[in-house]
């Protein structure tokens, strides 16, 4: 039997009741702030990502889901090219991993001796940090396997597709980059499954031009991809409700009155749902500037101590520090305790502009506490971030967060356009309701029961009274009239309706309340206000 792939689930009903009732009310509470939908395609260029979310950060280094489109033998055809290239150095090898029967994601390789040199290569027409990471491991694994024989690591890619921080982080992984330059290389375009939403609504403002407008406030609710590994309340594929407001500073999208309004917004929309145990933790990332001094700092406190801190913080340490911040391992945390505070980095402006953040909500009445070790671990962040959590949800206890990414529109070529934004795991926030799915469901107000040769007389009853709003379950002639009473008790309806010839001829029908027992005559045009009882 095939099966719903790992990490994805099935929403049933009456489940989907529930996720019905979220999204009603985060509309009608986005309403109320002026917010307007927008929807983005599912998947984009994967560049938008490694641009927008960051080279280094988790979700582009080890979390995205990535192909190919058009073309097919690219990886293949630069890694033809490497090797004639170098085949003067090249002594016996082993052939190319062929691109139709074992492709990876790393792309086509092959192992050959190589100056005197065992090397490993692969070739990638538009590699990411991803692929340096599997390609470090594939090497130490062979180099164990060859009693710790000296190993080359070489990722050829093609010429002009690597940034600076992918040659510094391979130099840093002891990987050899070749860039190759193919005059009449046809590239394919590379595409991935949004890992989240805030590149793609970015990447729309500025392909239509969007600042025209002033200040856009756009929300979206919708999937996302992430390859990780699933636990309670985190999938492969997984919702999110998110929002963004960005426009030109002129239209005070930089304003502090813009973060505290969206953080209301979130307050107002988790009192509507009845969660009202919420903490709303605060923190200022500061400007760019401000984090990269920050970032400096974290670097040299970290150089002493990495090795001693578990996996990922090693890699952290290197490729994005702020991230070690999001470590839960236990015996690391004395270790982070003592690392230093962004709030020791903020300049003038940026401490300005959270305390006014702060004022405002102080003003409207939303509690919350300060995080100094709250961080965000996209690239994308400045100036505010933040976090709403929830105990019910145990040690992985957010519900949403987000936070300012002033920056993030020139970073992807458009305009400047400051701008701040949250995203809301909602398969998280669903486990946060004390509403049930049998609460919020809406079952039939009647069932209606037809009796011998009388469907389509039940149909045109049935039509008239969905046309008042009022919920019908149509049975069915062929239902002895026993059978049609387990049906409405089943379906959980109000009341039974029998439609008989008597009742059509009378143009009255009888209805019972199933939990009371009261059974009257009612007249056709008096049915709906009867059953919705007006």
């Amino acid at each position: 039997m095939i099966k719903a792939v790992r990490g994805t689930r099935d929403l049933l009903p009456p489940e989907t009741a529930l996720w019905n009732f979220v999204e009603a009310a985060v509309r009608d509470v986005f309403r109320a702030y002026n917010f307007q939908e927008i929807r983005t395609p599912i998947f984009e260029e994967t560049a938008l990502f490694a641009r927008g979310v960051g080279e280094e950060t988790d979700i582009v280094s080890k979390e995205m889901y990535t192909w190919e489109d058009g073309g097919g033998s690219a990886d293949y055809d630069l890694l033809v090219a490497w090797l004639a290239k170098n085949s003067a150095e090249i002594t016996p090898i082993q052939l190319p991993v062929p691109v139709t029967n074992q492709r990876t994601r790393l792309g086509p390789g092959a192992q050959v001796m190589w100056k005197g040199v065992w090397t490993l290569v692969r070739a990638r027409y538009a590699a990411t940090h991803a692929d340096l990471l599997q390609l470090q491991y594939t090497g130490q694994a062979w180099q164990a396997m060859s009693s710790g024989a000296e190993i080359r690591l070489v990722m050829v890619t093609l010429k002009g597709t690597v940034s600076d921080t992918y040659a510094l982080i391979a130099k840093r992984m002891g990987i050899e980059v070749d860039e190759l330059d193919l005059p009449k290389f046809d590239s394919p375009q590379m595409l991935t499954l949004r890992p989240e939403s805030t590149a793609g609504v970015v990447r729309a403002y500025i392909q239509h031009g969007l600042e025209k407008n002033g200040l856009n406030k756009l929300y979206y609710i919708g999937p996302q991809f992430r390859r990780e590994r699933p636990q309670k309340g985190r999938y492969r594929q997984f919702y999110q409700i998110g929002a963004e407001v960005i426009g030109p500073a002129s239209a005070g999208s930089e304003s502090p009155a813009r973060d505290a309004e969206v953080l209301e917004m979130l307050a107002t929309l988790l009192d509507r749902l009845g969660i009202a145990d919420w903490n709303l933790e605060l923190n200022s990332v500061g400007t760019p500037a401000d984090r990269a001094a920050f970032n400096e700092a974290l670097r040299k406190a970290l150089e002493p101590v990495k090795e001693t801190m578990c996996a990922d913080c090693q890699r952290r340490a290197v490729t994005n520090p702020l991230r070690v911040f999001d470590c839960k391992v236990p015996e690391d945390q004395p270790i982070i305790e003592t690392l230093p505070r962004i709030t020791q980095f903020l300049g003038e402006d940026s401490r300005k502009h959270f305390a006014a953040v702060q004022e405002i909500l102080i003003k409207v009445g939303v509690r919350f506490s300060l995080n100094d070790r709250l961080v965000r671990g996209l690239d994308y962040y400045t100036r505010t971030a933040f976090e709403f959590t929830h105990g019910a949800l145990g040690a992985q206890n957010a519900i949403l967060g987000g936070g300012r990414y002033d920056g993030l529109s020139e970073a992807l070529g458009g305009p400047a356009a400051p701008g701040i934004g949250f995203a809301i795991g909602e398969d998280r926030l669903v486990m946060s309701l004390k509403e049930t799915a049998e609460g919020v469901l809406r079952k039939p107000d009647v069932y209606v029961a037809p009796m011998t040769a009388m469907n389509g007389e039940a149909a045109k009853l049935a039509h008239e009274l969905r046309r008042h709003d009022v919920v019908v379950e149509l049975g069915d002639e062929n239902f002895r009239l026993k059978k049609s009473f387990e049906a409405a008790t089943k379906a959980g309806a109000r009341y039974i309706l029998i439609v008989g010839e008597n009742e059509v001829k009378a143009d009255a029908f009888s209805l019972k309340n199933l939990a009371t027992g009261e059974q009257v005559s009612v007249p056709r045009g008096e049915l709906a206000r009867w059953i919705q009882g007006k």
